[in-house]
């Protein structure tokens, strides 16, 4: 395999997770009789430009599907977020009725409602029918397609080139990177910005995060790797913010490589951080998967001690994030009987590869158990806000990553 950026041969391994399905593909009960697709789940290092990527094994048309179960809008903590990043860009920008905003990967709705409220003309890019509709019932226009160069240009011919080109946690799941760019190069209008937001692959590193990685996520970004592929379209990254949300992100901002903006100081400043910890040496990579499997082993020993002692489990969030932990550590029903999740699109549904149940959030009040294990970890503080009666009467709260925690 070589490199999906630059071409280059990939000879430096950086974690092998073994086989599991794709994280987002739920299952029903009819689902449970009849054979699971399960593709391997690798990633390398391409040492030329520094990409984290997974090995090319399934197709994006297949794990995102017109009944892709995730719903932005489920997380208070994110609707929160997008309407903080809205209030801040428009007075950024000084974005108005005249103006255009195209987000990619627009999901259900949960950030263009905002500018759809302010009166500012918005497009969204959504693939997935289950959340475009969503978002179409908001009253939010969208475009059912895959984004990329061809889209970018016909955007552009249609007189709906943009001010403002936002994707948030997409950058990560394109498989043609290079072409994802050079289509928001093409729909750029001259002036316009570009926001995308995207996990930073250096707190993966730090954090062992690596239940970040599946399928959906063909690559894992720093700064100095994201800034090479917006050069390489005609782009530049002039400006950086460090974000806490999913363990640690990074919102870069985009312009044409000719305008007139200047970089700003935090970009030389992450760039000079990211060489210092050093993320353009292979050996940062290799000495990843023993970290992995000692949060698995860690993991896996709470359960087992559990069930030992008579304690009853259960976990709370279907993410795709707690379904790479679980079929790592190759975690059943008998160690933790059912998960549960506010989404509705995922209730009633079985976990890709663990097949445990999806339940409604009351069922988890109603049993009360011992422990809560909470799998995507870094909504862990609003998860504990909202099941704080089960604190009351006991319950501990578990989370794996970066390490285990019992609280």
């Amino acid at each position: 395999m070589n490199c999906r950026h630059c071409g280059s041969a990939l000879r430096c391994d950086f974690l092998d997770l073994g086989f599991a399905p794709p994280s987002n593909a739920y299952l029903t009960a009819e689902d449970l009789s009849k054979p699971e697709l399960y593709f391997p789940l690798r990633l390398k290092v391409c040492e030329e430009c520094w990409l984290v990527q997974t090995e090319d094994y399934a197709s994006a048309e297949s794990l995102f599907s017109a009944d892709y179960a995730y719903f932005s809008s489920a997380s208070k903590g994110w609707l929160a977020h997008a309407a903080r990043y809205v209030e801040t860009i428009t007075k950024r920008l000084g974005l108005g009725q005249k103006s255009m905003v195209v987000e990619i990967a627009s999901n259900d709705g949960y950030l263009l409602k905002n500018f759809v409220a302010a009166g500012i003309p918005c497009l969204g890019i959504e693939p997935t029918a289950s959340t475009a509709e969503a978002a179409e019932a908001l009253g939010i226009p969208v475009r059912r397609e895959f984004f990329g160069e061809a889209l970018g240009k016909a955007l552009a011919e249609e007189g709906k080139s943009a001010d403002l080109i936002l994707g948030n946690n997409v950058y990560a799941h394109v498989p043609d990177i290079n072409d994802f760019t050079r289509g928001m190069k093409a729909a750029l209008k001259p002036g316009g910005t570009i926001t995308l937001e995207f996990p930073h692959v250096m707190r993966l590193i730090e954090e062992n995060q690596f239940d970040t990685v599946y399928h959906e996520h063909f690559s894992y970004l720093s700064l100095y790797t994201a800034r090479k592929i917006f050069g390489s379209a005609g782009l530049r990254v002039f400006d950086v913010e460090e974000l806490p949300t999913h363990g640690g992100s990074l919102r870069v901002y985009g312009c044409h490589a000719d305008d007139p903006r200047e970089t700003t100081d935090a970009v030389t400043t992450l760039l000079a951080e990211e060489e210092r910890r050093g993320l353009r040496t292979s050996a940062l990579y290799a000495q990843f998967q023993a970290r992995a499997e000692q949060v698995k082993n860690d993991a896996l020993a709470f359960l087992l001690e559990a069930k030992r002692e008579g304690k009853t489990v259960a976990a709370y969030g279907a993410a795709a994030k707690g379904n790479t932990l679980l079929n790592f550590a190759g975690v059943k029903p008998d160690l933790l009987p059912f998960v549960c999740d506010a989404a509705a699109a995922k209730q009633n549904k079985f976990m890709p590869g663990s097949h445990i149940p999806i339940l409604h959030p009351d069922t988890i009040i109603e049993r009360r158990p011992d422990y809560v294990m909470i799998l995507p970890w870094n909504i862990a503080a609003e998860v504990r806000q909202q099941l704080a009666s089960l604190a009351e009467q006991g319950t501990r709260f578990v989370t794996a990553v970066p390490r285990l925690q019992i609280a």
